[in-house]
């Protein structure tokens, strides 16, 4: 066996609880051990964790702690690490001795592990059951099923077509047949066909696809792909847009985000321009930050503010980490969760114990960048001069935390991921997945994006600032990654000349492979675990306190779990190595994208004219029907899988959600009493 990564499971327990782990574990081998090859694997992971929960009524500390490490152990279990107890030492080993199918089936069943789990708990199991009841609505009869198309009925359509031997024939006939349109699931609206609320629809859908579905917080954009040409416009696909990441190795050195390329970027052209250029950004970042109350005790004034000393910042930096610990000891989580946005509430946030430290930190951080351009880069300065300075230490230091404060403010803005993307059957078995895809770069998502959020502040901004911020929205970059290291067959040679949709020569809309990701993150923690240690964290004396607060700092799951394996005596670290590496993909929506992250060009130059609309959906959809749809119907094994999925009772279709109706296992109540 090669081992990729190997650990050795040590929990800092007392003796006693260690021989209580040591014996689940051996307890746990031998299930494996006896375990039936042909039962599904998520079986066999259910009834280890249905061990673990006989701890869950009012458990103790000590319980706690034991169910934590189990339970983690459990969760790398499930992603495939092989369990080994020998002469009292317990240790897991990760292997990558599988060919690319084998890895890739064992990655999809540890996904389907954690989906089928949150396919058993009370809330979804009613929700499922209730989407897929017929009830009335102001539309007449209807359920989920109503905005499932019929495979039999559409497979007999297009075998009437693939016959025709004439391309754009066919591609004409088939506008008839299949006729994709975006929809934006918006809060309270509902389907003009069935009555069914649009968010109910996306969330049914969901839970169909591998992994489980989970929310995310910040910007956020649910999308129905929906078919015209068939009654109550059948779902196609769905999709979703999430607030960019802000760390992503390989996204952001192939932006020129990772700090020697960004450097570069602003020293080849070492001109007053660029100086100029540099210190209006430096000038707008400062003047964005609210200072009121650090003048009001002394902290600095207007003077300092204008020629800043090492006194000044020092003083600054001192408080940043005085402030942190105020609200670590004081959240004020009422304050921080307050829908209110008026001026004055902004102002009070701001005075916060968390933005006063966020401020004191970001100015002390732009002071000592204004010392340093004002040292080096005075009003009598010449080229030569401006050359050698940029090649300076300090010079390049303080570039590099401008650029890295431009990346902070321009990921949550100009940026998006795809966190949902992919078609329903039965337009999966026509290659949907690669329509939805392209979809996402329709003028129509770019618009959708600048009307939701153009007329929203900006709160971490606003928080800073103390008075509402509003920071244009406008959509530049669209990154994703694979659920595979093997690639995404989805993803792959998706590439529109931008000609045949308005844009111009040379330039086109594709999915360009960046490279791998690092493997690193919190996926391969459930749900389960996830909540017993926050469940922990809140009854240990020692646990560090992560509030969820908005602000408060980058991925609050990841704080929470990396405090709750440090409070067990567990490597945090090594285990959020999961070693899934990912290919991460980059979908550039204008030509410049570059040039506007940097700040160094001001509009966007888009790949397909904002002026298109509908239109520019309608092009991507026509190039998506002569692409792969046209060629894809002649295959008749195609069509055999497109009229597997049928509409007749019993109801045997590819877009229902996979309830299991297994009385081995109880419905998940259990987190309901560990919160004791």
């Amino acid at each position: 066996m090669e081992a990729i990564l190997e650990l050795n499971f040590q929990p800092n327990f007392s003796e006693s609880l260690r021989r209580l782990l040591l014996r689940h574990c051996q307890k746990f081998r031998e299930k494996i051990d006896s375990a039936d090859g042909q039962s599904p694997r998520s079986k066999l992971i259910e009834k280890l964790r249905q061990d673990i929960r006989q701890y869950a009524d009012s458990p103790s500390l000590e319980s706690l702690k034991l169910m934590v490490a189990l339970h983690v152990m459990v969760d790398l279990v499930a992603q495939g690490w092989t369990l080994s107890v020998r002469d009292e030492a317990i240790s897991l080993a990760y292997s990558n001795g599988l060919v690319s199918n084998e890895l890739k089936e064992r990655i999809r069943q540890s996904h389907l592990i954690e989906r089928d789990a949150q396919l058993r708990q009370p809330s979804v199991v009613e929700f499922v059951r209730g989407m897929e009841r017929r009830r009335l609505t102001p539309k007449g009869w209807h359920s989920i099923y109503s905005l499932m198309r019929d495979g039999q009925e559409l497979a007999k359509t297009l075998r009437s077509i693939a016959n025709i031997a004439d391309e754009n024939d066919r591609v004409s006939r088939l506008a008839g047949v299949i006729s994709p349109y975006l929809q934006f699931v918006e809060i309270g609206e509902v389907c003009e066909h069935t009555g069914i609320p649009l968010k109910d629809i996306w969330r049914y859908f969901r839970y169909t696809w591998v992994n489980a579905h989970k929310t995310v917080p910040g910007r956020s954009m649910m999308i129905l792909v929906r078919d015209a040409a068939a009654p109550n416009h059948p779902v196609m696909g769905i999709a979703a847009l999430g607030s960019a990441v802000v760390q992503q190795t390989v996204r952001d050195s192939w932006i020129g985000w990772n700090g020697q390329a960004a450097i570069e970027q602003f020293i080849a052209k070492p001109t007053r321009k660029t100086i100029n250029r540099l210190r209006a950004q430096l000038d707008g970042f400062i003047d964005d930050v609210y200072w009121k109350d650090l003048r009001e005790d002394g902290l600095l004034d207007r003077r300092q503010l204008k020629k800043p000393t090492e006194d000044v910042i020092k003083r600054l930096r001192d408080e940043t980490t005085a402030g942190m610990a105020r609200h670590h000891q004081f959240p004020q989580k009422s304050l921080h969760k307050s829908a209110k946005s008026s001026s004055g509430q902004w102002e009070e946030k701001a005075r916060s114990n968390l933005f006063r430290s966020k401020r004191c930190r970001v100015l002390a951080t732009l002071l000592e960048v204004r010392r340093v351009f004002q040292q080096h880069f005075t009003e009598e300065i010449n080229q030569a001069a401006i050359k050698a300075a940029f090649q300076t230490g300090p010079v390049r230091k303080s570039v590099g935390q401008l650029v890295r404060l431009m990346k902070a403010q321009r990921v949550g803005i100009n940026m998006m991921d795809i966190t949902v993307c992919g078609a329903l059957q039965p337009y999966s078995a026509l290659i949907g997945g690669k329509l939805v895809c392209l979809l996402l770069g329709s003028p129509e998502v770019v618009k959708h994006y600048a009307k939701r959020y153009g007329t929203q502040p900006s709160v971490i901004a606003s928080c800073v600032k103390g008075a509402p911020v509003f920071k244009k929205p406008e959509l530049l970059l669209l990154c994703t990654t694979s659920l595979y290291r093997t690639g995404s067959s989805q993803y792959n040679r998706i590439k529109v000349p931008a000609e045949l949709i308005g844009g111009g020569p040379g330039d086109a809309l594709e999915f360009q492979n960046l490279g791998y990701s690092e493997g690193f993150g919190s996926f391969h923690f459930s749900r389960e675990t996830v909540e017993l240690m926050n469940v922990l964290l809140a009854r240990s004396k020692d646990g560090k306190r992560v509030n969820s607060i908005f602000g408060e700092g980058v991925n609050p799951l990841m704080r929470k779990i990396r405090d709750g394996l440090n409070l067990i005596g567990l490597e945090s670290e090594k285990l959020l190595h999961h070693g899934h590496q990912r290919i991460v993909y980059g979908v550039p929506l204008a030509k410049n994208f570059r040039a506007v992250l940097l700040a160094i060009d001001k509009r966007p130059q888009y790949l397909i004219p904002q002026a298109l609309g509908v239109e520019g959906t309608r092009k991507l959809a026509e190039f998506w029907c002569r692409r792969w749809l046209a060629m894809r119907i002649v295959q008749p094994e195609i069509l055999g899988r497109v009229a597997q999925h049928n509409l007749t009772y019993p109801i045997q279709h590819g877009a229902q959600v996979p309830l299991e109706t297994d009385d081995e296992f109880p419905l998940l109540t259990w987190t309901a009493n560990a919160g004791g």
